[in-house]
């Protein structure tokens, strides 16, 4: 599932270029949504909340589209007649402007609501890493609040704090020396753990390569996120990785035996 500083970008792609422009034509390929025509309205902003997109539309009254790329979605911007680089039958929604197309491919999520209904959409959400709303002292609140649960599965919980995945929970837990697995309540330097998850999403946000060595070449980018079976950066150890979480929520982990023991 994509990052938080991904789907910021996704975001950013999408306002820079339809916000303030008239719709030219609206294609929903969703059941729900099939019949829904929004052309002639005008493109607000768009804006990411973790790892949700929101997009606000005026046409006869104010609506919030809501896309989430789940695990494959993407948004893609086009010229007017430029080939897309994803299949046709991938294509979930389409909005056009005077001279561009942004083209949603796999979206997990397409929902049209009434813009008085939009907070209801993230309301769930803990403090976005990335967002205006970014409250630490809230987000380590919540991380605290089950001091049993293992780090790993606290951090991935957008109610705790939005826009960490799997890259950077194993990325912040080797940088820290913790194991993914190491309840909330025994990690020594909790807040420095959320304070360094914060700084890697936005050293991260306006470049399309995402690194956490600050190396950018391939391969050397991450220090253990799908590095199984290779050597750590560190010490030399065998990367290892396993499946942690409750039953059917399960998620890869990566770690370093030697520097973060069990």
């Amino acid at each position: 599932m994509p990052e938080g500083d991904t789907v910021y970008r996704a975001a950013a792609r999408l306002d820079g270029a339809l916000s303030g422009q008239r719709l030219t034509l609206t294609d929903f390929r969703v059941p729900a949504f099939a019949t829904v025509d929004l052309s002639g309205g005008t493109v607000v902003r768009s804006f990411s909340r973790g790892k949700h997109i929101l997009t606000r539309i005026e046409h006869e009254q104010a609506w919030t589209l809501h896309t989430h790329l789940k695990m494959e979605g993407s948004w893609h911007v086009y010229r007017e007649r430029e080939r897309w680089r994803r299949p046709d039958v991938q294509v979930r929604i389409v909005l056009g402007v005077a001279g561009r197309r942004a083209v949603g491919f796999q979206l997990g999520v397409v929902e049209l609501v009434p813009r008085q209904a939009e907070a209801e959409l993230v309301a769930h959400l803990g403090p976005d890493l990335l967002g205006p709303d970014w409250d630490e002292e809230r987000a380590l609140a919540n991380l605290r609040a089950q001091p049993q649960r293992p780090i790993g599965q606290a951090l991935l919980d957008q109610r705790n704090l939005a826009g960490i995945g799997n890259m950077y929970m194993a990325e912040l837990c080797f940088i820290m020396g913790v194991h993914p697995a190491t309840a909330v309540a025994d990690v020594a330097q909790l807040a420095r753990l959320v304070r360094r998850g914060k700084q890697m999403l936005e050293v991260n946000k306006e470049r399309a390569v995402q690194s956490t060595t600050g190396n950018l070449r391939e391969r050397e980018r991450m220090w253990v996120y799908r590095r199984d079976r290779s050597p750590c950066r560190r010490c030399g150890t065998p990367i290892a990785v396993t499946m942690l979480g409750e039953a059917g929520r399960e998620r890869a982990a990566y770690w370093c035996p030697s520097c973060q023991p069990v």
